[in-house]
This record gives structure tokens, C-alpha cells and sequence, in this order.
């Protein structure tokens, strides 16, 4: 048995209890998650200023606009996966993302980028237009909304599986999820060090030392 601990210094109750059978113990960061985003569209002002250096003006920016905007994003992504053959699955929010991954990891040896995408509705920040009667731009409003998000499962020869979460949705959110196994694992192969794994931890190790 190999225990995973977060604190080199202490044991919990589960590797105390097991002791005689925990052959050795490896200590490394469970999860790392980092939150993109681009701070000039956080703010009303900074979101109508970047609008405008895109368009030249505020001709356009209309919520129904940017919903469109998420709708073509879903179907360029939807084209790109078709055409370099891969999966993309519709899931509810209850669903465990990571572990449907997990099944559809590629065999093939040494294979990097993109193996799977996974829809899904998640809460995001979105920008709603408020216009005249006129149709000129009045106010931004920031809110949370259930929307369609994107996750790229991702094959990364330094990080292992990790993955990207990408809001097509103004402010256009990401997160960037790191696995610490799963680093400790690439580096094991790179050393040349022969391992066993189960999903998110290691059951033999031949050089826990090392």
C-alpha cells in the first residue's frame, strides 16, 4: 500500500491505523486550480472600451450579439474536434468531469493535446445591454447566468491530464486545473522509474526514495 499525505510531518488516522501495511508514503500537492481571466473586461468601462476598439464604436453591443458570440465560439470548437476526431459529450453539472475523462484517456504512447471535450452548464459571469428606446447603449449590467462551457481534457508531457475550462460567454472566464499526482507521475516516467496507478494515486512504487 502507498499513502499519499499533504504534511510530511503528520500522519492521519487512516496511515496510523494501517501502519504495518503502508509499505512507503509519498507527499506531493493534490490540486492546483488557477483562475484566467482578462481584468479589462471585469469593469462596465473597461468591457465598452475594449468592444469599441474592436468594432470602432458601440454599433452592435447588444446582449443578443454576445450570445451569438458563445454560439459561433461552440460551433468552431464543435468543427475543430470533428475534424481532428475528437470526442465532445453533452453531461449534466452533477456529473464527475474528471473521472468520464479518465475513461476515454488515449492509449496510444507518448500522445500530447487535446483528447476530449465535455459540455456543460456551469455559472459564469455574463455582461447584459441595456439600451433606449433609441438602441443606445445605457448601462452594463454583471451578472451570473447557467451557461454552456467548454472543457478541454488535455494530455501534457510535463502536468499529465490536465484541464481547461473555457467560458465563451463576455468576460470570457477560464480555469486551468493542475493534478499533483499526476506531475509526480511524469516525472517518475521521465526518471525512468517503474510505477503503478490507480486514477489519483499510486499503488507500487519501486523507488519511493527516488
Amino acid at each position: 500500500m502507498v499513502v499519499s499525505t499533504g504534511i510530511p510531518t503528520l500522519r492521519d488516522e487512516f496511515s496510523n491505523r494501517y501502519a504495518e501495511l503502508i509499505e512507503t508514503s509519498y507527499d506531493c500537492v493534490d490540486r492546483i486550480v488557477l483562475n484566467a481571466y482578462n481584468p479589462l473586461l471585469q469593469q462596465a468601462g473597461g468591457f465598452r472600451h475594449w468592444w469599441r476598439q474592436w468594432k470602432g464604436s458601440d454599433a452592435g453591443l447588444e446582449t443578443t450579439q454576445l450570445m451569438r458570440m458563445a454560439g459561433r465560439y461552440g460551433k468552431r470548437v464543435r468543427a475543430y474536434a470533428a475534424a481532428h476526431k475528437i470526442p465532445v459529450i453533452e453531461c449534466n453539472s452533477d456529473v464527475r468531469k474528471h473521472e468520464l475523462a479518465q475513461e476515454h484517456l488515449p492509449k496510444a504512447e507518448g500522445f500530447q493535446g487535446v483528447f476530449l471535450l465535455l459540455v456543460s452548464r456551469f455559472s459564469a459571469p455574463i455582461w447584459e445591454v441595456q439600451s433606449n428606446k433609441e438602441g443606445k447603449v445605457v448601462n452594463l449590467v454583471r451578472r451570473y447566468a447557467f451557461v454552456k462551457q467548454y472543457w478541454f481534457h488535455i494530455l501534457d508531457p510535463e502536468w499529465g491530464h490536465l484541464t481547461i475550462r473555457i467560458s465563451p460567454h463576455p468576460p470570457f472566464g477560464a480555469q486551468i486545473f493542475l493534478n499533483g499526482h499526476e506531475y509526480v507521475a511524469q516525472q517518475a516516467k521521465r526518471a525512468g522509474l517503474a510505477f503503478e496507478k490507480e486514477s489519483n494515486g499510486f499503488t507500487k512504487i519501486a523507488d519511493a526514495a527516488a
